[in-house]
């Protein structure tokens, strides 16, 4: 079992920048690829960004130049840096501990999420 556990959001201004954070615990290695997800109510959770096992990187085509995600292994913490924040990013995030390698694996393990919210 993987308990995983967000951290970091809020209440941002447009075009300001939040940190999230994601640590991780129980059976859980650095062998496997991580991401986050974003949802707002009333649509489909959406994949934001996703590291592999060997540091691959995907992003999607809305979080390009503005998200960077990183991971830190010995401290088994995801990090989403989000920059220049805009109203539609406003969403619950979750981090997700994915059933495979590859970045472009499934997600398995899910956190509870951590509310950001872009607005003046």
């Amino acid at each position: 079992q993987v308990q995983l556990v967000e951290s970091g959001g809020g209440l941002v201004q447009p075009g300001g920048s939040l940190r999230l954070s994601c640590e991780a615990s129980g059976s859980i290695t650095g062998t496997l690829a991580m991401g986050w997800y974003r949802q707002v109510p009333g649509k489909e959770r959406e994949k934001v960004a996703a590291i592999s096992r060997h540091g691959n990187l995907y992003y999607a085509d809305f979080a390009k130049g503005r998200f960077t995600i990183s991971r830190d292994n010995v401290k088994r913490t995801l990090y989403l840096q989000m920059d220049r924040l805009d109203a539609e990013d406003t969403a619950m995030y979750y981090c997700a501990s994915l059933d495979g390698a590859g970045y472009y694996s499934d997600p398995k393990y899910w956190g509870q999420g951590t509310q950001v919210t872009v607005s003046s």
